[in-house]
């Protein structure tokens, strides 16, 4: 599902993304710094599902504690969670 994704979906995506951990956060705008201009709708269906999760198994899955299972085990999770966890 590739396609530009439009500034006030990014608005949304970005508010919804807030975090209660720091640490989550952190790794929420270094991506969005990064990824932003050039973001998919896969890749915002990706984020989505991570947002889902509590702060504890977003922290980690960012941290790679642990891998995606389950319904998370997709494709555009796994892109989102590589280009998150790429270093600083």
């Amino acid at each position: 599902m590739l396609g530009s994704v439009d500034p006030t979906t990014v608005s949304r995506l970005k508010w919804r993304c807030r975090r209660g951990l720091l640490e989550n956060d952190l790794f929420v705008e270094r991506f969005f710094r990064r990824h932003e201009a050039g973001l998919t709708l896969d890749q915002v269906h990706g984020l989505q599902g991570l947002m889902d999760l509590s702060d504890n198994d977003l922290l980690d899955l960012l941290l790679a504690r642990k891998e995606p299972e389950g319904e998370l085990d997709r494709p555009d999770v796994k892109e989102v969670l590589a280009l998150m966890r790429e270093p600083g």
